[in-house]
């Protein structure tokens, strides 16, 4: 029986959230912080695609523009440029594989899934972009809502907040009411881990991503390789996968029903796990 809480329509496919589930990150950038210009061609990043859902993802998620810290936001036309030939590209070669959008464009949004994406992950939560939930609302997609304090150029400099949880808890009701008010059914909500937090600021987030279950809504968790695993390791993201599969079964064990990640596999392994030990208890 499936839970309509943790069903998204993806324009007529449903996706169901019952058991957690992968989304495999795709940058088709130049310069994101992991694995920026490594899908630069239309074969690479058909391959990745391939990789990614043989080993078990569930939807691929498509950025042209790095949101790593001190990243500038990048014109319409180069980014629509970047991800329309890998969205037509893959939704070609496995049309049953869910793409998503990472944007905070509206156009590029509605470019997207126009050529084959079928949900909107917007890390501005539509701040950057005033017509962004409204595209949404006609684009009758699911939508993932993310917390982000500032912009990417500068959100690192001196994050403070008073509580943390307490007052992203509160951001998402406030920004649920309204996509609510203009017919948006299916939210994802994304705390937007090192999106203008400190590493305790993460941790804490971490530790309390039960709290927000409370709102009824999917819980996506976006760990994979970041500087909360690097800077308590003292590594480069390029040696952080073991943090993060570690950090992985801590967001399961918290309520995350998706995990964005560079490597799938990897993540797969830690939902096996993770049912097993639901199992025994």
């Amino acid at each position: 029986m499936l839970n309509p809480h943790l069903t998204l329509n993806c324009k007529g496919k449903i996706l169901s959230l019952n058991d957690p589930i992968v989304m495999g990150i795709l940058n088709v950038t130049p310069d994101s912080f992991f694995d920026g210009g490594k899908h630069n061609s239309d074969k690479a990043i058909i391959e990745q695609a391939e990789k990614m859902i043989l080993e078990g993802a569930k939807i691929i998620d498509i950025g042209g523009m790095s949101s790593r810290p001190g990243a500038k936001i990048i014109s319409e036309s180069a980014e629509l440029k970047r991800i329309l030939p890998a969205i037509k590209g893959i939704h070609s070669e496995f049309p049953e594989v869910i793409i998503s959008i990472d944007t905070v464009n509206a156009n590029v949004a509605k470019e997207a899934v126009n050529a084959g994406a079928s949900i909107v992950n917007d890390i501005s939560a539509g701040k950057l972009d005033p017509k962004m939930y409204q595209t949404v609302a006609q684009l009758e997609t699911p939508y993932i809502l993310m917390h982000m304090k500032g912009l990417p150029s500068g959100m690192q400099s001196n994050p403070t907040y008073e509580n943390v949880v307490q007052e992203i808890l509160d951001f998402f009701i406030w920004e649920i009411e309204k996509l609510q008010i203009l017919g948006i059914k299916d939210i994802v909500l994304d705390v937007g881990f090192g999106f203008g937090k400190t590493v305790q600021h993460n941790y804490d987030l971490l530790k309390s991503m039960h709290v927000f279950k409370m709102l009824d809504y999917p819980i996506l968790a976006g760990i994979s390789r970041k500087s909360m695993i690097c800077k308590v390791l003292k590594i480069n993201p390029k040696h952080a996968l073991n943090g993060t599969t570690a950090l992985h079964m801590v967001a399961l064990q918290q309520g995350a029903k998706i995990l964005r990640v560079h490597e799938v596999k990897e993540a797969m392994e830690v939902i096996a796990l993770w049912k097993a030990l639901e199992r025994v208890q």
